[in-house]
């Protein structure tokens, strides 16, 4: 199994941080062309938020309650930001050795879910016709969530 990349911890200075992780963000995942089964994998960039763009706040931050759908409300997570390089690491290994990945469905949009089960971390693609869109990214999950994705994962490969 491949090793993650590694993390880039907060140093103490949001302002900078954010920026440093933006630039990781672009790099590694917007700049690099990340494909899944064959179709690309796109971030979407509008609405934006403070300059930057929609699916990298959704990948790094939580909002506040489930109900407040305020994109300027959302809290930063830093175990999220310091794993912002693994997104492009857990598409490309996804269905490799301890990657499972499966769809679900959420009200009408199918996603893709690629578990980095032995690292704690997923990532979440919408599915469009013909790519897919980063939707979000979780880090050391919940045990409701581990059991939600289980029970999914099941659910979708078997018969």
């Amino acid at each position: 199994m491949s090793q993650p990349p590694g993390l880039l911890p907060f140093s103490g200075d949001w302002d900078t941080y954010e920026n440093v992780i933006y630039e990781a963000f672009l790099e590694s995942f917007v700049r690099a062309n990340i494909q899944f089964r064959g179709l690309r994998v796109t971030a979407q960039f509008r609405p934006e938020t403070k300059g930057k763009g929609y699916s990298f706040w959704h990948t790094i931050s939580e909002a506040p309650t489930q109900k407040n759908r305020n994109e300027d409300d959302r809290i930063p997570d830093l175990r999220r930001c310091e794993r912002i390089l693994w997104i492009s690491w857990v598409i490309a290994n996804a269905g490799g050795d301890g990657f499972p990945w499966w769809e679900n469905k959420r009200g009408r949009d199918t996603h893709v879910v690629i578990w980095a089960r032995n690292h704690d971390f997923a990532v979440i693609l919408a599915k469009r016709n013909d790519y897919y869109m980063l939707k979000t990214a979780y880090a050391e999950l919940k045990s409701g969530r581990r059991a939600a994705f289980e029970a999914e994962l099941s659910a979708f490969w078997t018969p």
